[in-house]
C-alpha cells in the first residue's frame, strides 16, 4: 500500500450556454453606417448594369 494517495480529480463540467441571449438593440452611429454602406453598395451595382452614357456630340477642344 503506498504512503500517500492522490486526490482524483474530475474533468470540468461542461456548461451549456443558456438560451440564446437577447441581442442588444444597435447603436444610433452602427445604424447610420449601415445605411450609407447599403446605399453605396447599391449604386455600385448600379454602376456596373448601367453603362455609362457619354455624349459625342461635345465639340472636342
Amino acid at each position: 500500500m503506498p504512503a500517500f494517495m492522490f486526490e482524483k480529480i474530475s474533468p470540468p463540467v461542461r456548461r451549456v450556454p443558456a438560451a440564446t441571449t437577447p441581442k442588444k438593440p444597435r447603436g444610433v452611429i452602427s445604424q447610420m453606417i449601415d445605411r450609407f454602406s447599403e446605399r453605396r453598395a447599391r449604386r455600385a451595382l448600379q454602376g456596373e448594369r448601367l453603362p455609362i452614357r457619354r455624349d459625342d456630340n461635345k465639340p472636342s477642344e
